[in-house]
């Protein structure tokens, strides 16, 4: 359950300033030289994937929408637009009255996409489609690079439980956005109670190393601890010696303890050790959950010991090295007048250096192999070939401005599981490679 659902408000301020003002001043210049009404089609894509990754996962879409719809120039916005002359009076005017009308048609969220997959299509005039690009930029480039981290992460802990706890490593506001993108990625839970409160993601948490050093003794932090939060709760035993810890932890809770936690050291050996120990004390059903700057190559190395759960903090926030996707919004076709009957016609940028673009307004499909395994990623701009109709991977998410595909978080969720589900299993592998499916165009 999230702040909606409780009926609680939850700020939502205009959308309109995330922006960069070559949006505004090329607005400007398209009013005054007729043609900012011309139908047009950005497409948002990457060239590329990040260097080693073999597919992207992308999220969210769901922040998109909500920043379309509260995409909204009001009278402060104006004054401030107004008082620093970045467009003129006509150009205000015609903001005061901006309001999306257009369609977005893009992959569902939790979906993986490759080089070249046109995740989201927006079309409308151009003066309305052209405003969007850098807010819609920022949330998906952002949310999609640590949803994809997240994914190997979930990889790699097969099955394992998973907590996003990086908040205290980014921008406030940017760890809400990553516990809600990695929650999509596979990540179970959160220690960032913003984020539960706003996405209605499950939070945990119980204490830190400063609880321990508060008290006297670690015996004292311990028995504070199970009195208040119960024998299930998660000590933390690698403030002092481990081994004296675990001890401790379980005559204060009894083999009902819930769990404990190892946040330094050799996580394989200590790991092993405290499984023993607790074995041995009769506390069996005690979890182990490990901290300390994991990501998806430390979690892989401890596939093979006993660890219930994997707290995951910096990596997973800054994309694990990859914190950007990469992904542009261009123009892939125009109409040749501001009348509505005018044909499209594909356009595309020509530079040199690797920034060339495929013009043409595009379907996608993703072609499976005998054995339902996706094959390759196929683009066209034509007719969809009739093996494909039924594998296109293009939604419509707002229909004459309003959002017509709002879908609780878990379905994004479910959606990527099942997605990476259907990859070649070479998607898994952790070394670096190319992508797993090719892009085709026709």
């Amino acid at each position: 359950m999230n702040a909606a659902d409780l009926g609680l408000p939850v700020d939502v301020p205009s959308t309109a300033l995330f922006t960069d003002q070559y949006e505004l001043t090329m607005l400007q210049a398209a009013l005054r030289g007729g043609t900012a009404d011309r139908r047009s089609v950005f497409e948002v894509f990457t060239r590329r994937l990040p260097e080693g990754r073999r597919y992207g996962v992308l999220a969210g879409v769901g922040r998109v929408l909500d920043a379309v719809e509260n995409f909204r120039f009001d009278p402060a916005v104006l004054g401030f637009l107004r008082e620093r002359g970045i467009v003129d009076e006509p150009t205000l005017e015609w903001l005061a009255r901006y309001r999306f009308t257009g369609d977005i048609w893009g992959y569902p969220e939790g979906e993986v996409y490759f080089p070249g997959s046109p995740v989201l299509r927006v079309e409308g005039s151009f003066a309305e489609c052209v405003l969007l690009e850098t807010v819609i930029l920022s949330i998906l480039n952002h949310d999609s690079a640590i949803a994809a981290a997240a994914s190997r992460m979930s990889a790699a802990a097969a099955g394992r439980r998973l907590i996003e706890m990086g908040a205290r490593r980014t921008h406030e506001l940017a760890a809400v956005a990553a516990s809600r993108a990695a929650y999509v990625g596979g990540f179970d839970s959160t220690s960032d109670l913003a984020a539960g409160f706003r996405y209605g993601i499950p939070t945990v948490g119980t204490s830190a190393h400063a609880f321990t050093l508060l008290h006297d003794s670690e015996r004292d932090a311990f028995r504070a601890q199970v009195e208040s939060l119960g024998r299930g709760t998660t000590l933390l035993v690698d403030t002092y010696d481990v081994a004296e810890a675990v001890r401790t932890a379980v005559e204060v809770a009894g083999p009902e303890l819930g769990a404990v936690r190892i946040d330094s050291g050799d996580l394989l050996l200590v790991a092993h050790r405290v499984r023993q120990q607790l074995d041995e004390l009769g506390a069996r059903d005690t979890k182990i959950v490990v901290t300390s700057d994991l990501d998806e190559y430390a979690i892989a190395s401890l596939a093979a010991a006993p660890v219930d759960a994997y707290g995951v903090g910096t990596q997973l926030v800054t994309g694990s090295g990859h914190p950007t996707c990469s992904m542009v919004y261009k123009l892939v076709a125009r109409a040749t007048s501001a009348d509505l009957r005018a044909p499209l016609t594909p356009v595309a940028k020509k530079s040199l250096g690797g920034k060339a673009s495929v013009g043409g307004r595009k379907w996608a499909a993703r072609r499976p192999d005998a054995y339902g395994i996706a094959e390759a990623e196929v683009l066209g701009t034509g007719p969809v070939p009739p093996e494909l109709a039924d594998h296109q991977l293009l939604v419509e998410l707002v229909k004459g401005g309003d959002v017509v595909a709002r879908e609780p978080l878990e379905a994004a969720r479910a959606r990527h599981i099942a997605a990476r589900g259907g990859l070649p299993m070479s998607a898994m592998q952790l070394s670096r490679g190319e992508p797993v499916l090719p892009t085709e165009y026709l």
